[in-house]
């Protein structure tokens, strides 16, 4: 985190100084000048409460941003004010200025870290670190002289770069969740149990974890049972004399004795041919359960090598990625089930981990657009079991937030992951992150395969990268919602909002009408048409039935591009074809190119004989094929 922050305020200040326009912030950022009116302190206050009530964040006070518009959108730029030792007084009072849902005057000192100064140009800025706070707190409100701020709605939650006024229905489902959290399994003593089942050294190795992620002692390590009972009880990890669920996964003596599946990860590597390559079974407390179940990923995955980058070596997830993912699949399980958690690597395919479990039902999505399926999940950041998620924060307070459904998305709409998906059972929840790049070879092959239709929706130009990033997320949601796999809403509160309006001012996009409490984006259907089979029969006559299905999906893949693409990749070569039905397989061996060589031999021998048999002609060299429809088929062939 800190080379984050060093590397965002070297560009802030590059821009200060260069009068450079240029976007900053993002979903834990705000900038905000040092001013002196009680009006823009307000506003401080406002982007604080909206860090506590979402993802926390950071801040950075002495610059002022300046909103603007051009053509292409809403631009920035920032200038210098500095901060100044006498406005630290009012930063103290910023953790009184909030109430609970109850209306009780809070003080959130915990949440708001000591200020860090550092030098900024030719004076000096401020950095102020607002926590999250634990799930079942939330929501907090603002107050304003002592009054309870209402004036439309009850606090703020942070959505992209930005803070809004949450809803009165976010509000109902979060009361509801808090109700529920106060009285959840990890709260309930664990029969059996008494005040010396507690492991004094895995608690004190708790409390050092916890003093040190905070940077200041706050609490000392008990010697005994009876000194430790205060701590144990204000933590909840005791309970009327029995250690609860929590305390004893966090550490409890022979938890596995005690919790018998409940603290198990058992981990599995498939072969391609289905069988079982390595299997481990793990059990312990929740700090080297987490620690033992990461390393199991790690040592088992592997470096993978791409046809996207030439044969370049790339790594197949980033490390944060697999550690917060291993991190959350602990924190949020059901733990009302007795059943473990499961790994499962598919080296080069898929990474995949199941948990007992089920998502809450207003956070699903299934509707139909037409005759396609829509199955979205409307990201959340309330875990299952609030106490256990605070406390795995001891690992590393600020930087082991937790990777939320929201920063996966955007782990892949960088374009460092592909599209990950979520199948749903019974009592299990089993997330699939998959390696590679979301638009990849394959993406951009396809895109080719519609440039002329893309680039007439925009208006005369091709897409950029955001938003060839952002189709290929619908793209490819549409395609997995197919295959009865959820995938990940794609809102505004992605941090994609100007993307995702552009798209839909140009068509390629749009709002599903349906009751769901976020928008729901699906795109254009001409862009996920694979089929085109009423358009083929009308070319081809039953001589298009009489065909094989690979002629008929590689006559589907020339239609496309005769019809919707631009310039040379308007008439595909026999090898275009090859990689658009290649990559359209369910298959481990994508990036086998011994494989696809056999399979493009099979591909151009095809063509060789449909375009002896009149189905395509070719418009391109001898030495050099394109093909295109022959529009003229039924006049030289009888179709009955």
């Amino acid at each position: 985190m800190a080379d984050e922050i060093d590397s965002l305020l070297r560009k802030l200040e590059r821009l200060v100084r260069e009068g450079g326009e240029e976007p900053i912030e993002g979903d834990i950022y705000e900038l905000k000048s040092v001013p002196s009116d009680g009006g823009s302190w307000h506003q401080i206050a406002v982007s604080a409460n909206a860090f506590l009530n979402t993802r926390g964040g950071i801040l950075i006070l002495g610059v002022k941003e300046h909103s603007h518009s051009k053509g292409t959108g809403p631009w920035k730029r920032y200038s210098f004010t500095g901060w100044r030792e006498d406005n630290e007084n009012n930063l103290r009072d910023l953790p009184k200025k909030f109430a609970d849902m109850d209306d009780r005057s809070l003080e959130l000192d915990d949440q708001f870290r000591p200020l860090v100064i550092r030098p900024f140009l030719d004076g000096q800025i401020a950095l102020q670190f607002v926590d999250e706070l634990s799930a079942e707190s939330k929501y907090v409100f603002l107050r304003k002289d002592g009054k309870f701020v209402r004036s439309g709605g009850v606090g703020y939650k942070r959505s992209g770069t930005g803070d809004v006024e949450l809803t009165r229905a976010e509000v109902e489902i979060q009361r509801e969740y808090r109700d529920e959290a106060l009285t959840s399994r990890e709260m309930r003593p664990v029969e059996g149990t008494t005040l010396e089942s507690i492991d004094l050294d895995k608690l004190n190795d708790f409390i050092t974890r916890l003093n040190n992620s905070s940077g200041t002692k706050l609490e000392t390590l008990k010697a005994t049972h009876e000194a430790a009972l205060s701590f144990l009880e204000r933590k909840s990890f005791v309970k009327d004399g029995r250690v609860t669920l929590l305390g004893m996964l966090v550490c409890g003596a022979h938890v596995s004795d005690r919790l018998e599946y409940r603290c198990q990860v058992h981990g599995y590597v498939d072969g391609p041919d289905g069988t079982i390559l390595d299997k481990q079974d793990l059990a312990d407390n929740v700090f080297p359960l987490i620690e033992a179940s990461n390393a199991y990923v790690l040592r088992n995955i592997q470096v993978g090598v791409g046809m996207e980058r030439g044969g370049a070596a790339k790594p197949q997830y980033p490390d944060k990625l697999i550690r917060e993912t291993v991190n959350n699949a602990l924190a949020h399980r059901d733990y009302s089930i007795n059943k473990q958690d499961l790994i499962v690597v598919k080296p080069g395919e898929s990474l995949s981990m199941k948990n007992p479990g089920a998502f809450r039902r207003h956070l699903l999505i299934e509707t139909d657009d037409g005759p396609r399926p829509i199955r979205r999940i409307i990201p959340e950041a309330k875990p299952r079991n609030p106490k256990l998620a605070h406390a795995l924060r001891a690992f590393d307070k600020w930087e082991g937030r937790g990777i939320g459904m929201s920063t996966m998305v955007n782990y892949c709409l960088e374009n460092l992951i592909d599209l990950p998906y979520y199948k749903l059972g019974t009592e299990e929840v089993e997330l699939v992150l998959r390696p590679g790049l979301l638009v990849g070879d394959r993406m951009e092959r396809y895109f080719r395969s519609f440039g002329g239709y893309l680039r007439e929706k925009l208006g005369g130009i091709p897409p950029n990268e955001a938003q060839k990033r952002v189709l290929a997320y619908l793209i490819k949601s549409q395609w997995d919602n197919e295959r009865y796999r959820y995938t990940i809403l794609l809102s505004p509160d992605n941090n994609h909002s100007e993307e995702l309006r552009r798209l839909s001012l140009a068509g390629l996009i749009r709002e599903l009408q349906c009751e769901a409490l976020s928008p729901v984006f699906v795109v254009d259907a001409t862009l996920t048409e694979v089929d085109h089979t009423p358009s083929l029969r009308q070319v081809f006559g039953r001589g298009f039935d009489d065909l094989g299905e690979d002629a008929r999906k590689s006559l589907a893949v020339v239609y496309r591009h005769n019809q919707y693409g631009e310039n040379r990749d308007r008439y595909p070569s026999a090898k275009d074809v090859s990689f658009a039905l290649w990559y359209e397989q369910e298959r481990s061996s994508h990036d086998d190119i011994r494989k696809f060589d056999a399979f493009y031999r099979q591909v151009r021998k095809l063509f060789e004989k449909l375009r002896k048999d009149g189905f395509v002609e070719n418009r391109g060299s001898d030495k050099f094929p394109k093909y295109e429809l022959n529009e003229r088929y039924l006049e030289s062939h009888f179709s009955y």
